[in-house]
């Protein structure tokens, strides 16, 4: 398997810039003109890429009062039948090659989450550069399979999955072709606490699996995913939203415009600083390097008169020779007159006396 995923030349791994995603999710609340304005918002806040989601309320679920079918477990949506849910949520379809066409237009990628075999059809003739599958979708082995099998890019959300659950969808992705897979951390809580992240957990998912490995989050604000980030996290997912005050199904665990760009920022900040593997001074350092301490003559000396602690001393600035040498020095004999505030250097001392540690 590649070390990175590729999309629309766009590579994706440990090597190259975290994929920054915004999830539109159901925060379009079904008027056009808002999907729009949240593509252009997307853009100006720094997002690389924006996703869909591609399912009707019948593909997930049928209409039905009964029990089985009312949320319930102290989600938002507690008491609401999945039916309704949906049908609140959906994306119409015919809108989708349209928000395609302005996201390329404006430089940003556009894919989308299916729910079955008919959204990955139509998402095929819309060309999308790749696919995400949900993290209640990954035991959805037959989905997994149809979209593997268009051979492009899979992006593996994993909330509540077991290693063993994770292991069959990478190995069932791979088996019907998939040649490029990325996961996602992730925690369905919605809004997700930060002690439920268990973030520690991406950096042995990309050495377990050797692919691509990133972060679908649900948390409030932006402090989770830059953590992320700096663990290795490839990818960053973020529900979108213009407003958090606007009633819409994920809004009040998504990032409005502002908040996203603070959290683009930041990410990028942290790229910057993780940098490499790297000792000794930087160059921005060097200049610095005055404020070392050095050794000095401290008082007048004549030539021939020894040098003690009350002669020679470690102090700032760092002109002089280093502190480590300065038992070496005590004892030695000046080979010329020296003045008070002159750095020590090796041609100020006699030679190297009997015992003496110090190469000079």
């Amino acid at each position: 398997m590649k070390p990175f995923i590729d999309i629309r030349g766009r590579k994706i791994g440990p090597s190259f810039p975290t994929y920054i995603v915004a999830e539109i999710s159901s925060n379009h609340r079904q008027h056009f003109d808002e999907a729009v304005k949240l593509i252009h918002a997307a853009k100006d806040a720094g997002a690389d890429a924006v996703k869909l989601q591609t399912y009707t309320p019948d593909m997930i679920t049928i209409q039905s009062d009964r029990e089985y079918f009312r949320v319930s477990g102290g989600t938002p949506w507690d008491g609401r039948t999945f039916y309704d849910l949906y049908n609140e949520g959906y994306m119409p379809w015919d809108w989708q090659p349209r928000l395609k066409r302005m996201a390329e237009e404006l430089g940003l990628d556009l894919f989308s989450s299916p729910f079955d075999g008919a959204a990955v059809d139509f998402l095929e003739k819309m060309e999308v550069p790749a696919y995400k599958v949900a993290s209640f979708e990954l035991v959805d082995i037959p989905l997994i399979e149809r979209v593997a099998r268009t051979g492009k890019p899979i992006i593996l959300s994993t909330g509540m999955a077991t290693k063993e659950e994770i292991e069959e969808a990478v190995y069932v992705a791979r088996k019907a072709g998939a040649t490029q897979i990325a996961l996602l951390k992730c925690t369905t809580g919605y809004p997700a606490s930060p002690e439920e992240m268990n973030l520690r957990t991406i950096p042995e998912m990309s050495a377990s699996y050797g692919v691509p490995v990133g972060l679908s989050d649900h948390t409030l604000g932006s402090a989770v995913p830059v953590a992320a980030v700096s663990l290795g996290a490839c990818i960053v997912e973020k529900h979108f939203t213009l407003s958090r005050d606007a009633s819409s199904l994920d809004s009040a665990f998504s990032l409005d415009p502002s908040e996203f760009k603070v959290m683009v920022e930041a990410i990028r900040t942290v790229e910057k600083a993780l940098g490499e593997v790297c000792y000794g001074v930087g160059d921005k350092e060097a200049k610095n390097r005055i404020f070392r301490r050095s050794l000095f003559v401290v008082k007048d000396m004549k030539q021939g008169e020894t040098f003690t602690e009350e002669n020679v001393r470690s102090i700032r600035p760092g002109h002089g020779l280093s502190p480590k040498y300065l038992r070496d020095v005590l004892g030695r004999r000046a080979t010329r007159d020296i003045e008070k505030g002159t750095p020590l250097s090796l041609d100020m001392f006699s030679p190297q006396v009997q015992g003496s540690s110090f190469l000079g």
